[in-house]
């Protein structure tokens, strides 16, 4: 994929979006009502309708029998995470950094997987799907449900840094303008490792890690049993409690 240089440099800002080729929001559910939970994770157009929110968790209700309260929490959730994702557009944008390392650290059903590599963030071509394809390829993965699940965590990620480099545009701006005492923003656990890790390995940017020179992001993928399955489950469980 070719990478494109229209990502904010301290110079020349763009406004708020996902680095990837589509600007879809990650979007995941976790909702428990008179002890049933539901819990998904998918992506969503920005773009579209509110009232789609509420068609989507009514045939989601009905697709899997879910109790009709589910209806209005499911729309609630969706239409929250909206919301934040819009209250970013229009903003300005910088990131520091060309590449940063993504973390894979997830379970799916029987298999769990752990990966460390390096995305550009300036191919606005990028597709976290069509990576998560060819990594379950690699991989020998079978399971179905494995590859939405690594492309959603990797659209969050990015999504989180985006979010970062909103504040870190905020921050320049201030500092311009020659004001003190400015609201501290916090940054997050990812975006630190995201720099100290680009310091240490240099500027070499692909989605693909290269084994010859990145040995330290080596794919770790377990196939578990059904009896860790069901005890990581029941730790999950009263983890959520």
């Amino acid at each position: 994929m070719k990478p494109l240089s229209t990502w904010g440099s301290s110079r020349n800002p763009v406004k708020f979006r996902i680095p990837t080729s589509d600007n879809l929001l990650p979007i995941r559910l976790d909702i428990e009502i008179d002890g049933q939970r539901f819990r998904d994770a998918f992506t969503w157009n920005p773009s579209d309708p509110d009232s789609e929110v509420v068609v989507f968790a009514k045939r989601t209700v009905k697709d899997l029998k879910l109790p009709p309260a589910f209806v209005t929490q499911i729309a609630q959730s969706i239409q929250s995470q909206l919301t934040e994702f819009r209250s970013y557009e229009g903003q300005d944008m910088y990131t520091g950094e060309r590449v940063v390392p993504i973390k894979l650290d997830l379970r799916v059903n029987h298999t769990l997987i752990k990966d460390q590599f390096l995305w550009d963030l300036n191919n606005f071509e990028s597709d976290p799907e069509e990576f998560a394809r060819t990594f379950c390829k690699d991989m020998g993965i079978e399971d179905p449900e494995v590859g939405p699940a690594i492309a959603i965590a990797i659209r969050e990620q990015l999504y989180e840094i985006a979010v970062q480099s909103v504040a870190s545009a905020k921050e320049s701006r201030m500092i311009k303008k020659g004001r003190k005492g400015f609201e501290h923003i916090p940054i997050s656990k990812a975006g630190g490792i995201a720099v100290d890790l680009v310091k240490s390995f240099g500027n070499k940017s692909s989605v693909i890690r290269k084994r010859k020179e990145w040995d330290v992001f080596e794919p770790i993928v377990d196939l578990l049993s059904n009896e860790e399955v069901d005890a990581l489950e029941a730790t999950e469980e009263r983890n959520a409690r």
